[in-house]
């Protein structure tokens, strides 16, 4: 597991590291969320990597933007382990939880 502490780490870890899957915060420096899965989401070694956006904004215009961006899926904070964690199963299969 790599974590970045803003988005040009993110796209370059996901670059080097090829993960499963990628929580993204949206609200992130250097690069926002938005942009970084944007990025990720238009070059074809990374295109295939799961999203999850984590934001604080929790409006259904913000799931739409999130989705729009390229993520695969939603999640507001503070997050809520269980239902993150079925979002996680539901992208990766149930064998990821365990």
């Amino acid at each position: 597991m790599k974590i970045a502490i803003d988005g040009k780490q993110g796209i370059a870890a996901a670059q080097n590291e090829m993960p499963d899957l990628i929580l993204m915060d949206m609200s992130l420096p250097e690069i926002d969320g938005w942009e970084a899965t944007r990025r990720l989401k238009a070059h074809e070694t990374t295109r295939h990597i799961p999203v999850i956006a984590l934001t604080a904004h929790a409006m259904m215009s913000d799931r739409r933007r999130a989705l729009e961006a390229g993520c695969d899926d939603y999640d507001t904070k503070p997050v809520e382990f269980v239902r993150l964690m079925a979002k996680i199963e539901s992208i990766l299969g149930p064998e990821t939880g365990r």
